[in-house]
């Protein structure tokens, strides 16, 4: 989805990532990292007798998927800049495959070197159902980074591909 400069961007743009299905590695993992052994995530006999009848994932890993599902170049993201207004719409499970879509909402300058990129962030289930929505914000640069540390080989290959995939 960000694969241009900030001034080759504009609003209305689009971009939609492969699916990912959310594992029970997955939730053991991030319960391991954060600290959050919430037995709503961790404990399949309470989340039995709760809302939804069985285990949720957490949300800020639901988030932190989805974000790291939309394409870009990172010879042209600079920087996390914000997210605003998160929101969790419906409850997302353990083996549930997601799909992030996004669409660019907003174009701001920043200085002379980055513009910031706001795009309607949402997280889509198998169901068809909108699990997550945000403002998600971007730091672009209006120039490509030269991919420094490249070896010569590999640097034709961008120039020549433009870095698009095979």
């Amino acid at each position: 989805m960000i694969r241009h400069p900030f001034g080759e961007l504009s609003l209305g743009q689009t971009g939609v990532s492969s699916g990912r299905t959310v594992t029970e590695t997955d939730v053991v993992n991030f319960c391991m990292l954060t600290g959050n052994w919430l037995e709503l995530h961790s404990n399949i006999e309470h989340a039995k007798e709760a809302i939804y009848g069985q285990r949720l994932v957490q949300g800020s890993l639901v988030f932190s998927i989805v974000n790291a599902m939309i394409p870009f170049d990172s010879s042209v993201l600079a920087a996390f800049y914000g997210c605003d207004k998160l929101r969790f719409l419906r409850p997302t499970f353990i083996n549930d495959t997601l799909w992030a879509r996004v669409e660019i909402a907003d174009l701001k300058d920043h200085d002379e070197k980055h513009g910031v990129v706001t795009s309607k962030l949402e997280g889509i289930n198998q169901r068809d159902e909108t699990v997550m929505r945000c403002e998600f914000s971007l730091l672009i640069r209006k120039t490509r980074l030269d991919r420094p540390g490249e070896p010569p080989k590999i640097r034709a290959a961008h120039d020549t591909t433009q870095g698009e995939s095979a």
